[in-house]
């Protein structure tokens, strides 16, 4: 065999190896995430639809090199479990919890696992029993937490309403989220001059019944971060503009569902911060080099279909830098 066809032997050899080789480093590289959320509602669709935006953005994309399980326990607790437990069994690179309560599932079933956890959209993870610090989490889970500017959310309702004396909450005293604002949200409004009414449906059948004893006793009405009450916000978004009432909500997303304003987070945007968090885990971070992190900026979100039914006028400032659904 001659010099030169013994080098193109040893060539076309190399050049299988190399063919053969790549799609096992291929599969090898590939990453695997789990997400679970609690209940459907506009929020918690836009971050999840942000984190899987964000991973895309990093190089991490859906059925190429990155593979998504999703489980949604549908409001319930005992299904929020079964699907913790799951997840935990599936052993991922990542697992993402989405509100309070599928962040505490996966927390409680991971144990002193070493499954990476990031939890978004939670009110108030030290409270939560999810972390003991938020700038130096410890062990496996980190995430983004959404607690809102309440003291500008009751500042923001008293400028489109400056007549207003009476706000009525309506909130589920079963939801961690809504209970770990109720301090702050009592306080401002006595601060800012506001009386308070609570209503307090325990589950979603009662929503109307309790938002109807508002009717007449207030000048408008706030939904704090509150998983059952924001699911069924079309629904009460329409009992609202049904007795004139101004619906204020503490999540954005409920704006785009009906409610007529919010001064508050992107959720989009919120998914986009974890899907960083994420990103960088995949990438080798340790979960607990990674700060508790907010969305970042607040915004104003204005329902216009509400906003004309209710015959209100917004000052210029507020108009001009507000979004509108």
């Amino acid at each position: 065999m001659s010099k030169a066809t013994a080098l193109k032997q040893t060539l076309k050899t190399l050049l299988l190896s190399l063919l053969l080789i790549a799609p096992l480093n291929a599969v090898s590289s590939s990453k695997k995430i789990a997400i679970t959320q609690f209940i459907d509602h506009v929020a918690a669709d836009e971050v999840r639809r942000g984190v899987i935006e964000e991973l895309a953005k990093k190089g991490f994309k859906d059925g190429e090199n990155l593979t998504i399980t999703f489980e949604n326990a549908q409001g319930n607790a005992g299904t929020a479990g079964q699907i913790a437990r799951k997840f935990i069994g599936l052993n991922p690179d990542v697992i993402v919890a989405i509100t309070t309560p599928s962040a505490q599932a996966i927390v409680k079933a991971a144990g002193q696992g070493a499954i990476p956890i990031v939890f978004s959209a939670v009110t108030n993870p030290i409270e939560a029993g999810l972390v003991s610090s938020l700038a130096h989490p410890e062990g496996n889970v980190t995430g983004v937490m959404d607690a809102p500017p309440i003291k500008e959310q009751i500042a923001f309702l008293k400028k489109i309403l400056p007549e207003a004396k009476t706000v009525g909450i309506l909130y589920n005293p079963g939801d961690n989220g809504s209970v770990a604002s109720l301090e702050v949200i009592r306080a401002e409004a006595k601060a800012q001059g506001l009386t308070l009414v609570e209503a307090t449906p325990f589950k979603s059948s009662d929503i109307q019944t309790a938002f109807l004893a508002l009717v007449g006793k207030v000048d408008a009405v706030y939904v704090p971060l509150d998983n059952m009450i924001v699911s069924a916000m079309k629904s009460v978004s329409a009992l609202a503009l049904k007795h004139n009432l101004p619906l204020f909500v503490a999540d954005s997303g409920s704006v785009e569902a009906g409610a007529f304003a919010c001064l508050g987070y992107s959720y989009l945007q919120a998914g986009h911060k974890t899907g960083e968090i994420v990103g960088e885990i995949l990438n080798g971070k340790s979960p607990s080099e990674i700060a508790i992190a907010s969305p970042g900026r607040t915004d104003i979100f204005i329902n216009q279909n509400a906003l004309e039914k209710l015959g209100l006028s917004l000052p210029e400032a507020v108009r001009i830098g507000a979004h509108f659904y």
